[in-house]
């Protein structure tokens, strides 16, 4: 849970809903589901940017963008270095 104000999907203008659907459309399908949804069922992390839109989506885009499957590495070496750096930075997600 967030310890700043959020906006909910559930009350989200055209702006934020659109920067939260777009960003979902460059991540893998297993990413799909949220791992600590938020009561309207969004992710927990994603919805600590929705103060600010296009942050929320440029960040997020970002990730998306490094894990595309058109990049030379695989899915699992894609995995692994996403597991590190969670690890590194003692990220519980």
């Amino acid at each position: 849970m967030t310890w700043i104000r959020t906006i909910p999907v559930s009350e989200a203008d055209e702006k934020l809903r659109n920067a939260i659907e777009n960003q979902k459309l460059l991540y893998p399908k297993e990413y799909a589901t949220p791992v600590h949804p938020t009561e309207g069922g969004g992710a927990q992390i994603v919805e600590s940017h929705s103060l600010i839109p296009d942050a929320l989506y440029h960040a997020f885009a970002t990730f998306g963008s490094l894990m595309s499957p058109e990049l030379p590495l695989s899915r699992r070496q894609h995995e692994m270095i996403t597991t590190v750096v969670s690890v590194t930075n003692r990220c519980v997600y």
